[in-house]
């Protein structure tokens, strides 16, 4: 196990600026996510942890050791791919074995780590069979068991579930967080898939354009969005933006959404003592609330938002509702216990709300 610091990280591909400056901290033995969209420089950031890309600028440690310029052999680091990178040749057992052949391993010792990973992932009726003759799932577990079997001092993960059907991403995703939990390894997983991240992550690094926009626990990234960006890329369905201005109440400020209509409103009231930074009645703001962040006003509750359904679809337990407040599209969510109809109109409270900067996307509460 080592733990991974990442100072002023650069990477050009010709003149196009990939990574900006990345600087990231990875505690020993935890499991590390970093997503973002398509684009932002994860996978790139990847490559320059093992080692399969020079760095432009910056510097790279493995557990306080320099490994900047050091060749992927050099890194003690096992790798596992989207694409299984199987050999196709050879059984599941020489699979396993292949990585540690290379190394010079006794027989013995491929023996015995070989028969230990078949049997932590479930493969040890499959050792005979070619990867061809294996499902998707068991391929990837393969790979996963040819990683393990090394017991390198950092596990790479490339979007490996990419290639999985939903059941398969969910049951793969169980086997991969609880062998980590099993192994203790320092892992850093790559993926553009936000339940992946969620679910995974000790700690979680959002990625956009080249930069880290913020680190922290799953928990901690979704409930306090550092950015706009970062709030809208996670939570499913994503958070409702709106337009909005803060004036005053009878007890603080309140948010309330610059519509330009009769088409639904919003006001919310903000408790003093969640702001993030000194606000003033008048300024300019961008609401965001989560869909799953409303719920019905109760009787004589004054609501926060209202709004007429214009879409309603059931999702098994809760309803997803579309709607509009002015020009602006909206979607809730709402537990299924009671039918909503096409154009009823609905009176919510909003329990939790999110103040943004509209110049620079950055959080104010």
């Amino acid at each position: 196990m080592v733990a991974v610091e990442i100072r002023g990280l650069e990477k050009r591909f010709g003149e196009t600026l990939v990574l900006r400056g990345v600087d990231l901290e990875i505690p020993d033995g935890a499991f590390a996510v970093l997503v973002g969209p398509s684009g932002c420089g994860k996978s790139t950031l990847l490559r320059l942890i093992a080692g399969l890309e020079e760095a432009t600028a910056g510097s790279i440690r493995f557990g306080g050791r320099e490994v900047t310029t050091l060749a992927p052999r050099e890194r003690d680091i096992a790798m596992v791919f989207q694409s299984y990178a199987l050999y196709p040749h050879l059984s599941v057992r020489d699979n396993l074995a292949f990585g540690l052949k290379m190394r010079g391993e006794a027989k013995a010792t491929i023996a015995r780590r070989v028969d230990e990973v078949a049997k932590m992932l479930g493969l040890g009726e499959l050792l005979d069979r070619k990867p061809a003759a294996l499902s998707g799932g068991q391929r990837q577990r393969v790979a996963m068991g040819r990683a393990i079997a090394r017991r390198p001092a950092l596990f790479l993960f490339d979007e490996p579930l990419s290639n999985l059907d939903a059941a398969l991403r969910a049951q793969v995703r169980v086997d991969i967080r609880r062998q980590h939990d099993r192994l203790h390894a320092t892992s850093v997983y790559v993926t553009h898939d936000q339940v992946e991240a969620m679910t995974l992550a000790d700690v979680m690094f959002v990625l956009n354009r080249g930069r880290v926009e913020q680190r922290g626990t799953p928990a901690e990234v979704y409930r306090r969005p550092a950015t706009q960006f970062v709030a809208g890329f996670l939570g499913s369905p994503a958070m409702n933006f709106l337009e909005g201005v803060l004036e005053p109440g009878d007890e603080g400020l309140v948010a309330r959404a610059v519509t330009g209509d009769d088409g639904g409103s919003l006001q919310v009231p903000l408790p003093a003592e969640g702001l993030d930074a000194p606000l003033a009645a008048g300024g300019r703001v961008t609401i965001g609330v989560r869909p799953h962040d409303v719920r019905p006003a109760a009787q004589g509750e004054a609501p926060h938002l209202t709004c007429a359904a214009s879409l309603v679809e059931l999702l098994g337990p809760e309803l997803q509702i579309h709607a509009r407040v002015g020009e602006a599209p909206i979607t809730l969510c709402t537990p299924a216990d009671r039918a909503i109809a096409r154009g009823e109109r609905l009176r919510l409270c909003v329990d939790r709300v999110h103040l943004f900067d509209p110049s620079s996307g950055v959080s104010l509460w």
